[in-house]
């Protein structure tokens, strides 16, 4: 080593000057479809003498690996339309169209708070406290009947059919009440209101649970809330203009009516729960609904839940609301029992 050093001491640190032609990589042939080196292909393919009978190996080779491209290539379709998947996009028209009900109960919530002072003034109950407080919450007594009626009137005519004649009340209250002209019309008007009400907060989140998506089912449940939050501030909102106007009341119980027209014509528009159409025996139409808003794939699967659950519906038949005092349902009961006070405390604050 050291004679080498003595001999030639830039030689052994240099660099030696390899000949491309002979170089192992001047023969590796860059594959055209596959440019890029980190490919999930081979970007190279080298050049290698087979016999007449192995000629068919590197083909075999080739095939395999375009199936693990097509696998590949077929994975990241499935990750692409995972995460841009609009399987809720479907039932979204029908469920804002069945959520401007929420709308309206918001709205009504709050027409009454602010200018309730102007209402007094004008139909002559001044200063009496019971009177403006029930013309508040009369409303609340409709809605326990309409809610009460409920039931009976969607297994006889359907969720659209009932939300439609469910805008009858809401529209027809909300004229009565904007032409008031006394006590006594301005708490007929506000009771039919109620009785609307009643329907739609019963039977609105029923509907769009059974319209919606199973993997959609919560998020586009949320909208009966986010619609209800809307119309109270949307009430709220419009109330300011009440202070400068004594008479601008009428004109917001006017603005009641016009989401119950809007309600009463989307309905027509709008599907019918698929489950009520398998209770009716209109099993063509229920799949028919479930192939255009859920997917062809979940026909069959859903079709089948509703024939096991509507078989043991009829076990419930001959139960009463007595049943509920008994054990263990009592239990349950005392224990909500409390809650409720609670609520009814607060919103007593409230208002």
């Amino acid at each position: 080593m050291l004679q080498a050093l003595a001999i030639h001491p830039l030689q052994c640190f240099s660099t030696p000057n390899f000949d491309r032609k002979h170089h192992y990589f001047h023969h590796l042939r860059r594959n055209k479809q596959y440019p890029f080196p980190h490919s999930t292909s081979f970007s190279v393919s080298r050049e290698v003498n087979v016999s007449a009978s192995s000629k068919q190996k590197p083909l075999a080779v080739k095939s395999e690996i375009g199936d693990d491209e097509d696998e590949l290539l077929q994975e990241k379709v499935f990750v692409a339309d995972d995460g841009g998947d609009l399987g809720w996009l479907p039932a979204f028209p029908h469920v804002l169209t069945a959520s401007m009900a929420n709308f309206l109960f918001g709205y009504h919530i709050g027409v009454m708070n602010g200018p309730i002072v102007s209402i007094a003034k004008e139909l002559g109950f001044e200063g009496n406290s019971f009177l403006e407080g029930l013309v508040v919450s009369i409303f609340i007594g409709g809605a326990f009947i309409g809610s009460v009626a409920c039931g009976s009137l969607v297994d006889k005519l359907g969720c659209c059919r009932t939300i439609q004649i469910d805008t009858v009340p809401l529209i027809l209250g909300a004229i009565v009440s904007a032409q008031a002209q006394s006590i006594e019309e301005m708490l007929l008007g506000r009771f039919l209101v109620g009785l609307g009400i009643g329907v739609n907060t019963v039977l609105v989140p029923i509907y769009i649970s059974e319209i919606a998506p199973t993997n959609y089912r919560g998020s586009l449940g949320t909208l009966c809330q986010i619609g209800t939050c809307i119309g109270i501030i949307a009430s709220l909102y419009l109330a300011i203009l009440s202070e400068s106007d004594p008479h601008w009341w009428r004109t917001m119980l006017y603005i009641a009516s016009v989401p119950g027209f809007i309600l009463a014509l989307g309905m027509q528009f709008s599907v019918e729960s698929p489950r009520w159409l398998c209770k009716a025996g209109r099993l063509d139409e229920a799949k028919k609904v479930i192939n255009n808003l859920w997917g062809s794939s979940e026909v069959d699967k859903a079709i089948k839940e509703f024939e096991s659950v509507l078989k043991n519906d009829g076990g419930d038949l001959n139960s009463s609301w007595l049943e509920l005092l008994e054990e263990p349902h009592s239990r349950g009961c005392m224990k909500l029992l409390p809650l409720e006070v609670l609520c009814l405390y607060f919103n007593s604050l409230l208002v």
